[in-house]
């Protein structure tokens, strides 16, 4: 694999690199050429991504610290232990799939293109949901089937108005009402996160939707954003962005909601069929969030029948909890209370140099 270029800050240098550059009219004819292609590509391993779209909208800012690459930041301090908590020589799974015993594998999705009618939901965790009423499509799909009996959340993009919704533990009521856990409505042109300590249809308190591995993005080529996943004992603590925490234990060396993997830069992913890649690629690049409580390192995606379940098992065993480092990304936060991802600076533009004769 050709080696990443790291993201620079190139003020500091790029003065000096001009002044010696004006020196002679010889030294402009032999270097500048060279050099601009170096900053155009410089400047291009900078550029930010578009963000994903879903039904003409995109899943939050450009800028959303789910969607901000990570493949530069260093190793959080806590990274070892954390990784050991769950399991180092424990394989990744796939959480995602077509069928297993009956039932759909991963969380389904819905994007509704027209306007709905507003709907009553009674909440369980009412002090942390978002209130009553929402805009529910007919007939949405429910995580493991209408007769499931574990998660079952909802989720669907509000296309009219670019707002995701996302149930827990939803079940439909048979006077046209709905039942649930909790529930949040994601405004997707914002980068305001859940108040702290709330949770939302994720035990983190962040969004589901944006951080699975959905099918559409493995076959376009790439994925853009960060993952999420599973691990069975968390701590009672969590970390920016994640908003919320369900464990009591306090044993540091459990992992925090909120705490952002990455597979490791020297894993050879080569020689993988091409949507594995795409997946690992975006593993190295965005990382996953530890989201919810469950089985360790099941990685979260979208349910859909074109999933090829052998080949997703097979190639997600390969890799075991020892290929990820937990990265430290408290240098992105701009502010406590937003999503908002600190950009890596964009290189300087370069205006051709023309020498005095």
């Amino acid at each position: 694999m050709r080696p990443q270029i790291s993201p620079i800050h190139p003020d500091w240098w790029w003065v000096g690199v001009e002044r010696l550059l004006r020196k002679s009219a010889k030294s402009v004819d032999r270097f500048l050429p060279p050099l601009l292609i170096l900053l155009a590509a410089i400047g291009g391993s900078n550029a930010r991504a578009e963000a994903p779209t879903l039904g003409g909208c995109a899943l939050l800012p450009s800028d959303s610290v789910f969607n901000t690459r990570i493949d530069t930041l260093s190793v959080h301090a806590m990274s070892g232990a954390w990784v050991n908590s769950i399991g180092s020589g424990t394989g990744l799974h796939p959480d995602f799939g077509t069928v297993w015993e009956g039932a759909p594998i991963g969380i389904p999705y819905t994007v509704a293109l027209t306007a709905l009618a507003p709907i009553t939901v009674t909440f369980i965790y009412t002090n942390e949901s978002d209130p009553s009423p929402y805009l529910i499509p007919p007939d949405p799909p429910i995580e493991g089937g209408p007769a499931s009996s574990g998660d079952r959340h909802v989720l669907w993009v509000d296309a009219p108005n670019c707002v995701l919704n996302e149930l827990y533990a939803a079940y439909p009521q048979p006077n046209g009402t709905w039942k649930a856990g909790s529930g949040a409505r994601w405004d997707l042109h914002s980068n305001a996160l859940r108040p702290d300590t709330w949770t939302s249809a994720d035990a983190a308190g962040l969004p589901i939707l944006p951080l699975l591995v959905r099918r559409d993005e493995v076959q376009a080529g790439e994925i853009r954003h960060a993952l999420r996943f599973t691990a069975n004992i968390t701590q009672k603590a969590h970390l920016w962005p994640a908003r919320h925490d369900a464990s009591d234990n306090t044993n540091p060396d459990r992992p925090p909601m909120g705490a952002r993997f990455r597979l490791k830069a020297s894993v050879d992913i080569s020689g993988y069929a091409p949507e594995i890649q795409v997946i690992f690629t975006a593993l190295k690049r965005y990382g996953m969030f530890l989201a919810d409580n469950g089985s360790n390192w099941y990685v979260s995606g979208a349910h859909d029948m074109g999933w090829d379940d052998d080949l997703l098992v097979s190639a997600f065993s390969d890799l075991s909890g020892s290929d990820f480092e937990v990265v430290d990304q408290a240098g992105l936060m701009v502010n406590v209370d937003s999503g908002q991802a600190r950009q890596a600076p964009a290189a300087r533009a370069w205006l051709p140099i023309v020498a005095r004769p």
